[in-house]
């Protein structure tokens, strides 16, 4: 019951595919690489996802229902990181509030400013429409300017409207899906936000952790059940790190009524 993906058998060539959908070098059991819970690919459907760095590939298995076979592309200190918890290498992780918060350096989306703002991220679950979702909450360290521009100002908002999130006056209405955009979860942790690319190509990675951030069972079963994220964005000093989910609805409250709140919805993983 395993499947290759065409993205998956192009990598790793038609031969190695083969033996996988023969079962001689498929897994007899597996932790999902989403959701980290037990599979079987005789039992169950199975993908084969294939990450991709600079230098190493390496591939994984998941319940079908969590993620399709594709091809993954991350960095190698993040696909490193990745075959050392494969492995049970794994390095210790720094302790995080709950719900885990982190920070990462802007990949292919607004430019820093001179003082090298970076994306600050928490996640939780938010309650919109009387429903739980798994939410990622995005809000730079400092004003954020247009990639050549010298500021002064803070461009972060308009940048992200012009790439297709919405203003947000009611936290309690459900975000638009944005097409091509998607939040990549592996090994049961959050890594990066996908922008997809306008000529169709591969993503690329908008935000991506400097170090994978742990995600709450709850948030994990959710995003499961669901497919999808909430993704929020306010600029610098409008929601702040709250320690709890509560009090992170009521920030995103308070920005939404401030008109500095911006949201859209994105499938798990990209397409």
């Amino acid at each position: 019951m395993l499947e290759v993906s065409d993205a998956v058998r192009a990598e790793i060539g038609d031969e190695e595919a083969d033996r996988l959908l023969a079962g001689e070098n498929a897994p007899g059991s597996y932790d999902c690489t989403s959701c980290r819970t037990p599979g079987n690919p005789d039992q169950e459907r199975t993908s084969t996802v294939l990450f991709v760095g600079g230098e190493t590939a390496v591939l994984a298995f998941a319940h079908a229902s969590c993620i399709p076979s594709q091809v993954v592309s991350v960095s190698e200190e993040q696909l490193q990181g990745a075959v050392r918890s494969i492995t049970g290498q794994t390095s210790p992780t720094p302790a995080v509030p709950a719900p885990a918060s982190g920070s990462g350096a802007p990949g292919d989306g607004p430019a820093p400013a001179p003082e090298q703002a970076v994306l600050g991220v928490t996640c939780g679950q938010i309650l919109v429409a009387d429903e739980l979702y798994p939410a990622i909450v995005v809000e730079p360290t400092g004003p954020v300017v247009r990639p050549g521009s010298l500021g002064p100002g803070d461009d972060f908002l308009p940048l992200l409207i012009e790439a297709g999130f919405m203003p947000v006056t009611n936290v309690g209405n459900v975000p638009s899906r944005l097409p091509g955009w998607s939040v990549l979860v592996a090994m049961g942790q959050l890594h990066a936000v996908l922008q997809g690319d306008q000529a169709g190509g591969q993503p690329s990675a908008w935000w991506q952790a400097h170090r994978p951030l742990p995600l709450t069972d709850g948030w994990r079963a959710g995003a499961n059940q669901r497919h999808t994220v909430l993704v929020y964005a306010a600029p610098a000093g409008s929601i702040g790190q709250q320690p709890r989910e509560d009090l992170l609805r009521d920030a995103l409250e308070k920005a939404a009524a401030g008109g500095v709140l911006v949201a859209a919805a994105m499938p798990l993983t990209g397409t």
